[in-house]
């Protein structure tokens, strides 16, 4: 550890005139083609998982960034309704809306029985006309209950792919510490074969058994950060399904029971 460490300090103490120019990205191709099979096999499983995470990254932001939108346009015909019919209507424009989902599954529910009841209009909603002998609802326990498995189901949409991030940014630096533990014990065994100690003969060794951690984190910061940043994003559309719940049974159970 010793030799390792001053190895290490010698060429962070190296001065830049000592070596030729070389652009980063030059450089880090030096490096992969010099690395040995193990080392370009650690290289190909880092780079398959950052390519992924950015996709999933893009995809779900999109997808995020879209059912957000279509939940605010649903929310607006929403409230501004008399019926749920007329609600109904617009559910197949905005299907990308977790709403839509709960909506549905909380309609269908409502529809049911009220048709067991044998109500003359099932499509009143937050301001329906009053009738004489409205039938009412036999179980608002099971319109909530319905509501809940939406919620569900559509939190589980929300989430696809997400932990696909969460195991990059805990997977890839070990990956890559694996990458470059390997390489500093490919660097030992050169030292023993030549008996040299000089930067020249183990300073690329050393450069190439650290490439791979570098691209493990290059890997593991971004699926981290968009992890946080969509998981919250999850959680917040997760309270809004929840409000919404609420409005939905509140409406119910002012109208139909």
């Amino acid at each position: 550890m010793r030799t390792l460490g001053s190895l290490v300090l010698a060429l962070l103490l190296q001065a830049p005139g000592d070596v030729a120019p070389e652009s980063s990205g030059s450089l880090i191709a030096n490096l992969v083609n010099r690395s040995t099979v193990v080392a370009k096999v650690v290289i190909i499983c880092l780079a398959l998982f950052s390519i992924v995470s950015w996709g999933v990254i893009l995809y779900k932001l999109w997808a995020v960034q879209r059912a957000s939108r279509q939940s605010t346009q649903f929310l607006d015909v929403f409230r501004r309704s008399n019926k749920f019919s007329e609600v109904q209507a617009v559910c197949r424009s905005l299907v990308e809306s977790p709403l839509v989902g709960l909506f549905q599954s909380g309609y269908a529910e409502l529809t049911a029985q009220l048709r067991q009841s044998g109500a003359p209009d099932v499509g009143d909603g937050p301001n329906p006309r009053p009738q004489p002998g409205r039938p009412t609802l036999k179980s608002i326990a099971a319109v909530d209950r319905a509501l809940m498995r939406a919620s569900v189901v559509e939190v589980s949409k929300l989430e696809h792919w997400i932990p696909f991030l969460a195991t990059t940014a805990s997977v890839t630096p070990f990956i890559g510490l694996f990458g470059t533990v390997w390489g500093i014990l490919v660097a030992f065994e050169r030292i023993g074969v030549t008996g040299s100690t000089s930067i020249s003969a183990v300073g690329p060794s050393i450069a190439e058994a650290l490439i791979t951690t570098a691209l493990g984190l290059f890997a593991a910061i971004p699926a981290l950060i968009f992890y946080n940043h969509l998981t919250n994003r999850v959680k917040q559309m997760a309270s809004e399904m929840d409000d919404f719940s609420m409005e939905f049974l509140n409406i119910s159970e002012r109208n139909f029971t």
